[in-house]
This record gives structure tokens, C-alpha cells and sequence, in this order.
């Protein structure tokens, strides 16, 4: 369908087509330096400071792999791989699955970053600033320097590094037996990437040529596969949910300007990791409840507005309890997927919106987890990430302390509640960083379109404003006129009124 909109035709099937040339002139923006400004908005850094960068210059003299201490335990000839995304250079785990007394036997790999990185030193207060990784589409901001996150502390192909293993023993039929932890070498014998390994194993495309000549990293990667497989199921019947949530990424052209955003899906691959992280950060939770330390718990509380997700459900002749329950809404979804499969993104986006948040949350020695809605699990922390969250690497001193069986935590339980908070704080500003700078990035792709109409989503909606996203192209704006009376998950159709790069803003009013 076609909609005249004076000087324009808009399609549905985007690109737009124009009636007639326009004579206003578009010029670049340069969207680097409002990713920075944004970046010190909202309060974090977009420079390492001088004595951080002088440390990571240092840590190039240490050799932490061949003066390694006798507990060290050798694991480089194991047939480790790596699978992210095809320009990642922090790479933070490895993984390698086998059979062993009728179980799996699932071993994760994490980068020992913690060796280089002692806290408070200048690199571990550069850290705690922002406490993550920013990826603004335009310029990534890491959160250790490049030294580190791309070299010394990334689990690159072909190079010896420090890690801490995880082992988790699983039952053929995916239940989590037991666990142990320790300090290991490793080496990483295949880079993959998540579209060409996923390809593969659909049957899309060939082998990817890492494993070309490696028949045993080719059985390797099908039985990570399978594994991961069971752990999905196991997890689907406990309640966990189910998304289908469309990444977005900004593409630009060689003149500096926006050229897409394109979207993507979670695959099999990406998958694979999912569930065999998941596993991991479950068993580092336990492992330290057990050993009587505090876990920095990741916790996705009862959603506070459920009642919006039963008005979903029942937009689907579907009904959900008075009250939230996870395996109530995970038989939703499955049957939403089912019944309307092209709107179940649209669908994951409004429902994930509503549950709201994940937060850092710390569980004392001795007491009950306050569990983590999402995954269906009372027990979950971040672990297998110390290169791009800090959350990860204070988890990472704790299970050192742990293993070592230092009985002083490496924490006061104040401190360690401070930090969580503080996480918790600056992961909310650099995901608004982030989607700021998604739409910075679409309003530059859509400032020559104001008048055209689109098919929107309705995605938020609070005493701030209403908020829509337009599927093509994929970018979220607020709608500033006709927002009485809609609800998250509504579908509009909505005109772009105006557009602002500098500031991000995308404006539509209700057609």
C-alpha cells in the first residue's frame, strides 16, 4: 500500500519513492562526537585516563602464562572455541563439551582478567566508572583499554591465556548435577562467528573454514549444539521465557552519513551460547552460596505491571493469572508464536518492556535468592563477561577468594552493595546511551521523510511521554500528539512530524 504524502510516495516495502526532487541539502552530522557528548550526559567516561592507559602500556612486561603457579592446571590441548560476532575482538570464554560417566561434562573458559586488572588500581577505577561496555553503533566505547580487552585478557585463536574454568556436570536429560571451578591455561583453537557457524548447522551453508580441516572442533561445535538443545528444553519446561527480539544495527556510508539500520535475529548459534552461558553463570551463583560468600546476583524481579501482560494475553482469546507467574506466561508465548508468528517480535518487545529491568543485586551468606523472573532460576550471576561488564569481574575476585579458600571475602558485604547499585546505575545510563544514539542515528535516516506515514508499535509509555517504534525502517520516536489512551503492544498508524539528530528526538503524531 501506497500513501500520498505531498512531495513523497512512502511505501510499506521501504525504501520511499520520490514524486519530485527536493532542493534542501542534507548535510552529515557528525555522530561520533554527539555519541561522546551523550556519553558524558549521562555520566560516563569516553577517554581512559592517562594513568590507566600507562598501566595497560606496563601489563604488556607481564607474563602471567609461563611463570604460572604448579595449581595451575594445562588445558590448552582441549578443543576450545570461541563463537561471537564477526568483529569482536573481547573475547571472554571459551567452551568445550564431552561425555564422561554417562554425563555431559560442560567446561567455560573465562578470561582471567582479574591478573592485570587488581583492584583500585588505575585501570579498575576507569572500570568501575562506567562499569560496561558501550556499543553506540557509531563508536564503541570498551570498558577496559584496548591492550587489555583485545589482546592480553581476550581469549584470542592460537594464543595461551590464564582463565578460570567452569565444569559444570549435566545429566543426559539436562539437569545441572554439580559443579567446580579453577584457574587453568587454555588456548583457543577456532575464532567463529555466530552467522557462519549457525549457517552451517542449518544446513544453510558449508562448514565455516576454521573447522574445515578440524573434524574434532566439527564434532565439537554438534555436540555444544545438542547440549545446548537440552538446556533450552529444561529450561522452557521450568517457565523460562521465550523471546523473539529483533537487534538493530547502524550501517554507515563512506560520505559519513547514516546508510540502514538492519535488524537480526537471535540464531542457533547465538543460541548455543545462551544456554551453555546460562548454565555456566547458574553454577558460579551456587558455587559461591555454597562456599558461604555473597553472590552479586543478577535478579529480574515479578514484573509491577503485570496486569498490562494478562491485557496482552487477552488480546490473543488467552488468559493469565490474577497474579505473575513465569510458566503461565512462557505457555503464552509459545502459543502467541504459534498462532501469530510474523507479530511475535512485536509481541516479545511489548511484554519485555513490561516486566521491566534486570538489576545487580547482592545475596548475603545464608540467605534465600530473590531469583531471576526471565530465566525461571533462583540462583543466577553474571560471570563469563569480566572484559565487558564489571559486574563480571568482581564476581571473578570472589570466585578466586572462593577456590583459594581466603576465608575474608575480598569484599565487605557494604561495599559489595554499593558496587551493585552502582552497576546497576550506569548499565541504565549506557543502554540509554545506546538507544539515544539509535535514534540519533534514525533521525538522520528519516530527516527527509517528515510528513510520510508508517505502520508503529507502541513500546513505552509513562508520565514522560509515549513512546513507538516503526518497523521499516526499525527506529523507536515519540508520539507527541493522539497518545490518550493507548497502552503498550497497541498498533498505530503514526506521521512523522519532525526529526532532531543533534538531540536524537523523532517525533510522530497519531494518523
Amino acid at each position: 500500500m501506497k500513501v500520498e504524502t505531498g512531495t513523497v510516495v512512502f511505501s510499506e516495502n521501504y525504501p520511499m519513492v520520490k514524486e519530485k526532487k527536493t532542493s534542501r541539502a542534507y548535510m552529515p552530522h557528525d555522530l561520533e562526537i554527539i555519541a561522546r557528548r551523550v556519553m558524558r550526559e549521562k555520566g560516563l567516561i569516553v577517554d581512559f585516563p592517562a594513568a590507566a592507559l600507562q598501566q595497560a602500556t606496563r601489563c604488556r612486561d607481564m607474563d602471567p602464562v609461563s611463570k604460572k603457579p604448579d595449581r595451575l592446571a594445562d588445558l590448552r590441548d582441549l578443543p576450545w572455541t570461541s563463537i561471537d560476532n564477526d568483529d569482536s575482538m573481547d573475547l571472554d570464554q571459551l567452551e568445550v563439551v564431552y561425555l564422561e560417566d554417562n554425563e555431559y561434562r560442560l567446561l567455560v573458559a573465562v578470561a582471567d582478567v582479574d591478573i592485570y586488572v587488581a583492584s583500585n588500581s588505575p585501570i579498575d577505577e576507569a572500570a568501575k566508572t562506567n562499569t560496561t561496555s558501550v556499543y553506540t553503533g557509531v563508536k564503541n566505547f570498551p570498558m577496559l583499554p584496548e591492550r587489555l580487552s583485545f589482546d592480553l585478557t581476550s581469549l584470542l585463536a592460537g594464543k595461551d591465556r590464564r582463565a578460570m574454568v567452569v565444569e559444570v556436570r549435566i545429566s543426559l536429560n539436562g539437569h545441572i548435577a554439580g559443579s567446580r571451578i579453577f584457574p587453568a591455561l587454555v588456548k583457543n583453537k577456532a575464532k567463529l562467528c555466530y552467522d557462519a557457524v549457525a549457517n552451517w548447522l542449518e544446513g544453510k551453508a558449508k562448514v565455516p573454514e576454521p573447522l574445515a580441516q578440524k573434524k574434532n572442533l566439527r564434532l565439537q561445535l554438534e555436540m555444544q549444539d545438542r547440549l545446548a538443545q537440552i538446556l533450552r528444553r529444561v529450561r522452557m519446561a521450568a517457565g523460562a521465557l521465550e523471546f523473539a527480539t529483533l537487534e538493530t544495527r547502524v550501517e554507515m556510508a563512506a560520505n559519513g552519513r547514516v546508510q540502514q539500520i538492519v535488524t537480526r535475529r537471535q540464531n542457533r548459534a547465538e543460541r548455543i551460547i545462551e544456554e551453555l552461558m546460562v548454565a555456566c553463570n547458574q553454577s558460579v551463583a551456587v558455587f559461591l552460596a555454597d562456599k558461604g560468600f555473597p553472590v552479586l546476583s543478577r535478579v529480574v524481579r515479578e514484573p509491577e505491571r503485570w496486569p498490562r501482560i494478562v491485557e496482552l494475553a487477552a488480546a490473543y482469546h488467552l488468559r493469565l493469572p490474577a497474579d505473575p507467574d513465569a510458566r503461565a506466561l512462557a505457555g503464552f508465548l509459545r502459543k502467541a508464536r504459534q498462532a501469530k508468528p510474523d507479530a511475535f517480535a512485536d509481541l516479545s518487545l511489548a511484554i519485555i518492556k513490561s516486566i521491566g529491568r534486570g538489576e545487580y543485586h547482592v545475596l548475603a551468606a545464608g540467605k534465600i535468592p530473590e531469583g531471576h523472573f526471565g530465566l525461571a532460576l533462583k540462583n543466577y550471576a553474571h560471570s563469563t563477561a569480566p572484559n565487558r561488564r564489571y559486574p563480571d569481574l568482581l564476581t571473578q575476585r570472589l570466585l578466586k577468594a572462593a577456590v583459594a579458600g581466603i576465608a575474608k571475602n575480598v569484599y565487605s558485604l557494604p561495599k559489595l552493595q554499593s558496587l551493585a547499585l552502582h552497576c546497576t546505575q550506569q548499565e541504565d545510563a549506557a543502554n540509554k546511551v545506546e538507544r539515544q544514539m539509535k535514534k540519533c542515528a534514525g533521525a538522520e535516516l528519516l530527516e527527509d521523510k517528515v510528513g510520510c506515514l508508517f505502520s508503529a508499535l507502541v513500546t513505552g509509555s509513562s508520565d514522560k511521554g509515549t513512546w513507538v517504534r516503526i518497523k521499516n525502517p526499525p527506529v523507536e520516536g515519540k508520539l507527541v500528539r493522539g497518545n490518550q489512551r493507548v497502552n503498550i503492544g497497541d498498533r498505530l498508524r503514526v506521521r512523522l512530524l519532525s526529526t532532531n539528530v543533534d538531540k536524537g528526538f523523532i517525533d510522530f503524531a497519531r494518523a
